[in-house]
């Protein structure tokens, strides 16, 4: 995420950090097989107010939350520069998707402590409006500094429950029919005496017992009592915020779930080792059944955790080529996703990275083994002045290709010209053949027809893509700092047909790892089921398939995360609608409202 000059630090700790530094540092400048742009392309050829694929619908919504960073405090720590995130979960099961935000926090200026402020859910009254029941959701304790927020239904209740990550701790709440208990310390998820700082997370039957478990990602080992000023990055202040290469990483963890409501930590049994984890994606790569996780680290490599089955990975970023930039470089990576982009039936992987970096593509060309295409995917085209954050393929217009979203801000308060602390956010339109394979799939930024909000710049932060309205079209949630949060609906209307499933496994009824693959007009779209992603964010679990201008299905075949096989012919799966489909049942059922599932 952040690569800046060395702190105002006695000779000897900057002897030390220049030597951390230099790894970033290094990376600051544009690589020769990049794109040399000292500006980023022209963001709008329309009218700033012109309408267009997404409508800012924030203030009809009912939705008024800010993530506070604390930055008024004149600090200028390395915690304020993450940000927060978005879940989106039908918390009490009436068949509409909810919202919660991460609400950050502050420093308190009397005892010296870092605190936090009251997270929010939003509750889906229909019609496009939301109404704050924090308080009697029972969310609104205990207060520290959040960042990210987990969706996952622990105790397979069909209820979902939720994790919200921050400093020093975390939450671990159970949905108990639609009011929350915080449950941390009594499901062995409080930790111990070590630093704690977790970031995104995600839910996942990582070892093939039926029961979800829970991996998080730890940031860096970084105090109050060691924040340092930093010289700034560009012209215009004194100081700016210091970087993560001064701070020693921390380990990620994982916890199994033993079944009755707690849960083992097993780390270092498993294979983990230590990163400065910011994204997680999990989701089978190598197509063996068994879900892998990827780990976006910030100014290390970034990981593959490939399953091995019996509780244990292998760590195989850099052989398998998704550890490292185009050049062999560690990037600064924050948000991640995982989609077919290609037509090809395999999942490819996204990162979002630092400014002067190009984002990562990484093509999937089978059995999990990866080549690194951003530039003649197209994404250089964009330019290397952003700082991305939450990141998520979706098929916004329905036609059947997963496009790309990503939200932008910058990190320090003074960037040099042209880099901006607020960014527009960036939408890029898969240009391939729909459910045909393509190597050479290109994308193209369209952020100028997307609508105002694509054509302001923003400090963005967590990103959560789901379909709040039903319309079978994805809505967009961003989270800022110290900026509103914003309901982006989608307005597209070109026609397209499609079908949104919503998967219900036996006995993991949320069936992260599932692979679908459905069959329409001689093409095969393939979607996944998956945990994490984005950036501390937990985005829709239904899969809505685009289907352009087809307004029926052949069949859909699913693989279940427990190896099982179904198929669906598509005369039981009318089109422009939902549909849950439970495993070992064969017939669909409607997806509806009102009355819970």
């Amino acid at each position: 995420m952040t690569r800046f000059p060395r702190p105002f630090l006695p000779h000897g700790f900057i002897v030390l950090a220049c030597g951390l530094l230099a790894l970033g540092c290094s990376r600051v400048a544009p690589s020769p097989s990049l794109p040399d742009l000292t500006e980023d392309p022209p963001s709008s050829s329309s009218a700033p107010d012109a309408p267009g694929f997404f409508a800012d619908v924030t203030a009809s919504s009912g939705i008024t939350f800010t993530y506070r960073n604390g930055e008024e405090a004149d600090l200028y720590t390395l915690l304020e520069s993450l940000g927060g995130g978005v879940a989106l979960l039908d918390y009490d099961q009436d068949g509409r998707l909810d919202i919660f935000v991460a609400g950050g926090g502050y420093f308190d200026p009397v005892d010296k402590t870092v605190k936090g402020y009251p997270n929010r859910l939003y509750h889906n009254e229909g019609n496009g409006r939301f109404r704050d029941v924090t308080a009697e959701a029972g969310l609104d304790k205990p207060l520290f500094y959040s960042h990210g927020c987990a969706v996952g239904d622990y105790d397979n209740d069909g209820w979902p429950d939720l994790l919200v990550t921050g400093y020093g701790r975390m939450a671990l709440y159970h949905n108990n029919h639609g009011r929350f208990e915080e449950v941390t310390k009594a499901a062995g998820l409080a930790g111990d005496h070590a630093p704690q700082w977790s970031t995104s997370a995600a839910w996942a039957d990582l070892n093939g017992d039926g029961l979800p478990d829970l991996f998080v990602g730890q940031y860096v080992d970084w105090s109050l009592a060691t924040n340092v000023p930093c010289q700034p990055l560009g012209r215009g202040g004194p100081v700016d915020v210091c970087p993560p290469t001064g701070f020693n990483p921390l380990p990620p963890k994982l916890y199994w779930n033993n079944g009755d409501g707690t849960f083992r930590e097993a780390g270092p049994e498993a294979g983990l080792k230590p990163g400065k984890t910011l994204g997680v994606v999990v989701a089978d790569v190598d197509e063996d059944g068994r879900p892998d996780v990827y780990v976006a680290n910030d100014t290390v490599a970034n990981q593959l955790y490939i399953n091995k089955g019996n509780g244990r990975f292998e760590e195989e970023g850099v052989r398998r080529g998704v550890a490292l930039s185009e050049e062999g470089r560690a990037a600064g990576s924050m948000g991640v996703d995982a989609a077919d982009y290609d037509g090809s039936g395999h999942l490819s992987l996204f990162v979002a990275n630092f400014t002067q970096q190009a984002h990562g593509l990484y093509r999937n060309r089978g059995r999990g083994l990866f080549d690194h295409v951003s530039s003649r995917a197209g994404l250089t085209a964009i330019g290397l002045n952003f700082v991305g954050f939450g990141a998520a393929f979706l098929d916004y217009d329905n036609d059947g290709a997963e496009d790309l979203i990503i939200s932008n801000g910058h990190v320090v308060r003074h960037p040099p010209s042209p880099q901006t602390l607020a960014q527009r956010p960036v939408l890029l339109r898969n240009l391939s053949r729909p459910g045909k394979p393509d190597a050479a799939a290109r994308f193209e930024d369209v952020s100028d027809k997307a609508g105002p909000f694509f054509r302001a710049k923003h400090r963005g932060r967590g990103l959560a893509v789901g379909d709040l309205n039903d319309d079978g079209k994805p809505d967009v949630v961003i989270s800022h700092c110290d900026e509103p949060v914003v309901l982006l609906r989608n307005d597209v209307d070109n026609g397209n047909h499609w079908l949104g499933v919503e998967l219900s496994g036996r006995p993991y009824r949320d069936a992260v790892g599932a692979r679908l693959s459905l069959e329409v007009g001689g093409r095969r779209l393939v979607r996944a089921v998956k945990g994490g992603a984005s950036y501390l964010s937990s985005g829709d679990r239904r899969v809505i398939f685009g289907l352009g201008a087809d307004s029926a299905v052949d069949r859909l075949t699913v693989r279940w995360p427990s190896g099982r096989t179904q198929v669906w012919e598509g005369a039981v799966l009318a089109a422009d609608r939902y549909w849950t489909l439970a495993e070992g049942e064969p017939a669909p059922k409607p997806f509806s409202h009102g009355s819970g599932r």
